[in-house]
């Protein structure tokens, strides 16, 4: 096998799509079948978490695997910021996984998992496993932990600059430790579109601190987002309201003009209060949806499902939201307020025509 190489089942799915595997894409496989960790820096909309479970997808197609078939145990970890991202990754994965017929069951495992889901995952994982710091260190608490681990092949930490810095990003630290202990051939890969010192998260993410051991790929550039400040009709903002209701005609003209919009507030008190404008000043009834994490799981769920299949023309939420989530509908992000952070604000417009050649808005 020719280290790097696309194996065909793959290539040939993305000729009937139409797409190409990008450069960035095939130095992650080659990253991989080196046996080196990877971290990956690419723009919105680069197809990183297809990268990042690129070597997987290779592992499992027919042309990589010995005559004895698929093997059986978890061989992949998929670490995300948020369950949201997670839900929407897997449904992802569900198109490459089925198209090309692979023997990959995929899984998703948070504090939304149903407990007696949760008990059959320790039983019986899935090939992919996709989880959360706090359900990893979980996971790593109980007994059954290291023969669950035990033939780990690779994890994947997706917008790792989302919590590598902070607490959350020490606990997931202490986690990835003791999985190189439980399978020492463990390999590493960290994903992310906006990093400021790619270096020390090489460092973070290296085993041992060891950042040689950790190659570093630069993804495609992107084409310029654009980006406009709304300013109000009159001369002057008014006195009250910081709210921005005084946008709120302005951005129903937006929403009747976009097919899908994704409105973010820096609060869940804000979301409630955009949203109950917007829906007082809807005369066209336009569907108007709101998601932050307050939120129970089944009404999180119903507004991402609806998102993904295109029924809403709008959706107010928090920053529940502002990662990675993928859906191509979205033609315009509006951020309310100033937002909290430059590397958020790219975050948050980069959902907007989420595609490396086309500009967000």
């Amino acid at each position: 096998m020719q280290t790097g190489a696309v194996p065909p089942e793959i290539a040939a799915w993305f000729a009937a799509r139409g797409w190409r595997v990008r450069r960035h894409q095939q130095e992650m496989l080659a990253a991989a079948d080196a046996g080196r960790h990877a971290l990956l820096v690419a723009d919105t909309g680069a197809g990183k978490t297809l990268a990042g479970f690129l070597p997987t997808l290779a592992a499992f197609c027919p042309s990589r695997l010995e005559a004895g078939g698929p093997p059986e145990g978890l061989h992949t970890l998929y670490v995300s910021p948020l369950k949201a991202l997670a839900t929407d990754v897997q449904r992802n994965l569900f198109a490459p996984v089925d198209e090309m017929g692979l023997p990959l069951r995929v899984e998703t495992r948070s504090g939304d998992t149903p407990s007696d889901r949760k008990t059959r995952q320790r039983a019986r994982p899935p090939h992919i496993l996709l989880t959360t710091p706090e359900s990893l260190s979980l996971l790593l608490s109980y007994p059954e932990a290291p023969t669950l681990f035990a033939g780990l092949k690779r994890v994947v930490i997706d917008e790792v600059h989302a919590f590598a810095a902070g607490k959350r990003g020490d606990l997931l630290a202490l986690s990835l430790a003791r999985l190189q202990t439980i399978s020492p051939g463990l390999q590493r890969a960290a994903l992310s579109a906006t990093l400021a010192d790619p270096d020390a998260y090489r460092g973070w993410i290296a085993p041992w601190g060891d950042i040689d051991a950790v190659t570093q790929v630069e993804g495609e550039p992107a084409a310029a987002p654009q980006v406009e400040i709304l300013l109000p009709r009159e001369e002057r903002i008014p006195w009250s309201g910081h709210a921005a209701t005084w946008a709120i005609p302005q951005l129903i003209e937006q929403i009747r003009a976009h097919r899908t919009t994704l409105i973010f507030t820096n609060t869940r008190f804000l979301a409630e209060y955009i949203f109950q404008e917007l829906w007082d000043a809807n005369e066209d009834n336009l569907p108007i949806g709101i998601h932050h994490g307050s939120l129970s799981r089944e009404a999180r769920r119903k507004v991402e499902a609806a998102m993904a299949r295109g029924d809403l023309r709008a959706l107010v939420c928090t920053a529940s939201l502002d990662l990675g989530v993928d859906w191509g509908d979205i033609d315009l992000v509006v951020q309310m307020g100033a937002p909290k952070g430059s590397s958020r604000l790219l975050q948050r417009i980069g959902r907007a025509n989420h595609r490396l050649d086309c500009p967000s808005e």
